[in-house]
């Protein structure tokens, strides 16, 4: 006869009744092997409280990477990384992003789209994008950015332009696995919250030899820095050359395991409207995540400089994968939902 843990046990009867797990209780449910039957009860668990917290609902952001460059901050894990990158230098022109995001918005089903930059980037350039992206996509759009450190006076202006969110964070091993301050990091987090911009979360890069403790302290720094608008799970894609490739990649099973930790652990944190998974996958969007990326242009994950042709997924494709995990509604704003039917 099967026996599940226990401790296992009890943590998801209290997250059923609304209590969110603490770090020792997320470290536990972090520590067994994605296929044990605990961790599969874990992912049930999540889903079902994901679904019942947010009515079903899933939605779908964008983003598209508009530089790439030899990156100085020699991320070990990003296939931009100084020192390992096979890439050079290319921009994309502005007529270029601004097809490019009309093509994603549409439809009008696009919830938010994200502008990335590489670590160093020219901030009156991305002023000028943002402008000219705001003027042209639907206004119920939310327009975010992904890019390097930034002060509080360029928060606020990001902000007064139309900004409504910034996806930063100091990554799993920052400062180990980079050349970057996780201090400065989290003081440019605290500048976009201070400045009144939605807050995009995430525990990532995750690879094989993060332990558990790393894992839950990543995943809980969205709780316990002022809560985050999203909160998700991301792994790191293997990249021959780069220099953790010798590491490998953990499974979407465990991916989904750790998606569905955030999931628990963001259950008493009202500011948390979104839970994402990356890259997509139906495992983790029936592990608790409800929100996937199509990508296009620049991809730190990826070894083609047009994601699009390779790893990144567009709209339609994004779609259907939330419709093939089961989800009913597509959110497009944060009072209106398109029904996600008959989908080819």
């Amino acid at each position: 006869m099967m026996k599940i843990d226990k401790k296992v046990l009890g943590i998801l009867d209290r997250a059923k009744e609304g209590h969110a797990p603490g770090k020792e209780d997320c470290i536990h449910m972090l520590s067994f092997h994605e296929i044990s039957p605990e961790a599969s009860l874990i992912r049930a668990t999540a889903d079902s409280l994901m679904r019942l917290r947010y009515g079903n609902n899933c939605l779908v952001f964008a983003q598209i990477g508009i530089e790439i460059a030899p990156c100085p901050a020699s991320c070990k894990f990003c296939s931009f990384g100084e020192g390992h990158t096979s890439f050079g230098t290319s921009n994309m022109t502005d007529e270029d992003i601004l097809a490019t995001a009309l093509n994603f918005t549409e439809s009008n089903e696009l919830y938010a789209l994200f502008l990335m930059t590489m670590h160093n980037y020219d901030y009156d350039k991305l002023i000028r994008i943002v402008r000219m992206l705001r003027n042209k996509i639907p206004a119920e759009t939310k327009l975010c950015v992904n890019i390097g450190d930034f002060d509080l006076s360029q928060a606020r202006e990001l902000k007064a332009e139309g900004v409504a969110g910034a996806y930063h964070l100091a990554r799993l091993r920052e400062g180990v696995d980079t050349t970057l301050d996780p201090k400065i990091r989290n003081a440019s987090v605290k500048n976009l919250k201070e400045a009144g911009l939605d807050w995009y979360y995430c525990c990532e890069p995750i690879g094989p030899e993060h332990t558990p403790e790393e894992l839950a302290e990543q995943i809980l720094f969205g709780r316990e820095f002022g809560g985050c608008f999203q909160n998700g799970a991301m792994n790191r894609i293997y990249i021959p050359g780069s220099p953790l490739a010798r590491y490998g990649q953990i499974t979407e099973l465990k991916l989904g395991q750790v998606t569905a930790v955030v999931a628990l652990a963001m259950l008493e944190t009202e500011a948390t409207k979104t839970i994402g998974v990356h890259e997509p996958n139906q495992i983790g969007l029936t592990s608790g995540a409800n929100t996937i990326y199509a990508e296009t242009g620049a991809n730190p994950r990826d070894t083609q400089e047009e994601t699009s042709t390779n790893r990144g997924r567009d709209i339609a494709a994004c779609k259907k994968m939330l419709f093939e995990s089961g989800f009913s509604h597509l959110l497009t704003s944060p009072d209106k939902r398109l029904p996600l039917t008959n989908i080819n």
